[in-house]
């Protein structure tokens, strides 16, 4: 009995971890498909549409709450448009972190991409020192091969050699 009890308590002790698991409090998020919507919404921020888009919004919003009479108005202007006034600045404060976010996305993407080129440029440095290492050694193969101009050279020389020699003996004979 002394044992179920003891079982019983440990169930309930914080020094032993539970068995089923909890839910997280924090839904998970997938950071991939979060990061292309900020990417998305802050091209969308930055486009000339938007601003056109806000300033129209803007002015039909302070427009209805100053003309239009005061039991229709819902931001009235002696207020100060308080609620457009929150409403932008709810707008700023998520696009703000958004548009900070596309541009962390931004600048992993162009390291990346530096660090890539430089490997580039790196392959295409041994490839040229290796042409260039190949090109000498050919350079160096060539002086050691005979050319034309250096076949009729020694051709022509050893003819002139043959007709000095026939001459000669040609001479001696007589």
């Amino acid at each position: 009995m002394m044992v179920v009890r003891l079982m019983a308590n440990s169930r309930n002790r914080l020094d032993t971890p539970l068995s089923a698991k909890r839910k997280p409090l924090v839904p998970r998020i997938n950071r991939e498909q979060f990061g292309r919507a900020s990417e998305t919404f802050a091209r969308a921020l930055g486009t000339g549409g938007f601003l056109i888009g806000l300033t129209i919004f803007c002015i039909i919003w302070i427009l209805w709450n100053s003309l239009a009479p005061q039991t229709v108005a819902f931001d009235p202007r002696i207020t100060n448009f308080t609620l457009l006034t929150l409403l932008l600045s709810l707008q700023a404060s998520y696009a703000a972190p958004l548009i900070l976010l596309a541009q962390n996305r931004q600048d992993d993407r162009d390291r990346v991409k530096t660090e890539q080129d430089r490997q580039l440029a790196e392959r295409n440095l041994a490839d040229t020192e290796y042409l260039a290492r190949e090109v000498v050694a050919l350079r160096l193969a060539m002086d050691e091969v005979a050319t034309k101009e250096f076949v009729r050279d020694e051709l022509r020389d050893a003819l002139e050699e043959i007709l000095a020699e026939i001459k000669k003996n040609s001479n001696d004979s007589k």
